[in-house]
């Protein structure tokens, strides 16, 4: 079964994070401390001014806190974020702020709500494709709305045109985005979380060769990444030995 949780923990963000937040973010993720996480997006909720562009880092750092919470079954405190980080959207959009990011979020969102409640699924999933489809007009180029347009074939059931091997194309497609600009990726959670999400659709579709590949390439870049060290690698690793 996959990893809905984590492969759902939306990761997506803009190209400019900040300093000492985004290090914390990225730290919090690798190390899978769920407090630190939470204690930077209380802190960033609370102040009275922020930019535009902080404000879709921040929405950013939510969504990953949202996946964490379903991960760990606490559904309420996901709906709780989810409303304040549909809040913080409201005032992107009314500004007509980056709005293909902003239907990607909305995206996102939508997917999560359906994780916590898949009967929604069907009045919420055609939301959440439209939402997408309106990220990818804005912007053909955003690797973000690319990954949400993977998400949404990697769960949508196959009887429905779900495709694993279309998902992983739309997240090769927002791999190749992201690596435009290399400064960028440098302690960003959002790249290493791509690299395992397509590493577990490569498993998902059967190859394992390539989905050891792509873990193993991840501890390269960052060897204290535990997610990938204590469960992902060792499971896939198992496979091979059997």
């Amino acid at each position: 079964m996959k990893n809905m949780v984590f492969l759902i923990m939306l990761i997506i963000c803009p190209a400019e994070m900040f300093g000492d937040d985004k290090t914390a973010i990225y730290n919090a993720y690798i190390s899978n401390d769920l407090q630190s996480w939470k204690t930077v997006i209380d802190r960033l909720q609370m102040q009275e001014e922020k930019s535009n562009e902080k404000l879709l880092a921040l929405v950013n750092y939510q969504y990953g806190y949202i996946g964490w919470c379903i991960g760990k079954e606490n559904d309420e405190e996901a709906e709780t974020y989810i409303a304040i980080a549909r809040g913080n959207l409201a005032v992107l959009e009314k500004s007509y702020y980056n709005m293909s990011m902003v239907n990607t979020y909305k995206s996102a969102l939508y997917g999560y709500e359906i994780g916590l409640s898949m009967v929604r699924a069907p009045f919420i999933g055609p939301k959440s494709m439209r939402c997408a489809e309106q990220a990818l007009k804005l912007d053909p180029a955003n690797p973000f709305a690319c990954m949400q347009m993977g998400y949404i074939q990697y769960y949508m059931p196959s009887i429905f045109g779900g495709s694993v091997s279309e998902a992983i194309r739309y997240f090769l497609k927002a791999k190749s985005g992201m690596e435009r600009d290399r400064n960028a990726l440098s302690h960003d959670w959002n790249y290493l979380h791509l690299l395992t999400l397509i590493a577990q659709a490569y498993a998902d579709s059967g190859d394992m060769v390539l989905a050891r590949s792509y873990y193993e390439t991840l501890l390269k870049i960052e060897p204290r990444f535990l997610w990938i060290k204590d469960e992902l690698y060792p499971q896939l690793s198992k496979q091979f030995e059997n």
